[in-house]
């Protein structure tokens, strides 16, 4: 895991997160340890399947049952993991499992207004843009302003929907290459 997070653009990787990069592999089992008994954020490590490497972290949290509430967050990814099949399936089957398992009715993903690969991302998988909570946090010593975004159980449908048809492996050639993009199925839905 700190090879994956900790190459030459970890700096990159860990730019709008609250850690890292850390200085050294001691430094971040240490933040691992912490990650490994917390239940809110409860953390998962992300795995390529082919080689069991891990390539990444994403948690479900501010759990809130009670309000049928669950985020997911403290995502980060590998840079051979970005913008892959892989990374969008690891984000389809914890928002499956939010809606379809566990029953919740509002998944959120909230990012630094400054990420912009981060937004993005939001809405390719299926999440609206709800606004910029401004001075939201005070993250590595500078003011972050918070863009929220949400899927609500009544959207899941057609998301899930989407994210199945674009992960059917006819989506995509002997490359690797998607014929049709995600947000192509799910405008199709709509």
């Amino acid at each position: 895991m700190f090879a994956a997070s900790h190459g030459g653009d970890a700096d990159l990787l860990f730019r709008h997160l609250a850690y890292g990069p850390f200085a050294s592999q001691e430094a971040f089992k240490a933040w691992l340890d912490g990650c490994a008994v917390s239940t809110d954020p409860l953390f998962f490590a992300i795995l390529d399947s082919e080689t069991a490497t891990p390539q990444g972290m994403a948690s479900f949290m501010r759990i809130a049952p009670e309000h049928g509430v669950i985020e997911i967050g403290h995502i980060w990814f590998a840079p051979r993991l970005q913008r892959t099949r892989l990374a969008t399936e690891a984000i389809y089957v914890m928002s499956k499992h939010a809606f379809d398992d566990l029953g919740y009715r509002r998944l959120e993903w909230k990012c630094d207004a400054l990420n912009d690969r981060s937004r993005r991302a939001a809405e390719r998988f299926g999440f609206t843009f709800e606004g910029v909570f401004r001075q939201h946090l005070v993250v590595k010593g500078r003011n972050r302003d918070t863009a929220w975004f949400s899927i609500l159980d009544g959207e899941w449908p057609a998301v899930r929907s989407a994210f199945e048809a674009w992960l059917r492996p006819d989506n995509f050639d002997e490359a690797g290459r998607q014929r049709r993009s995600l947000v192509d199925f799910r405008a199709r839905r709509v």
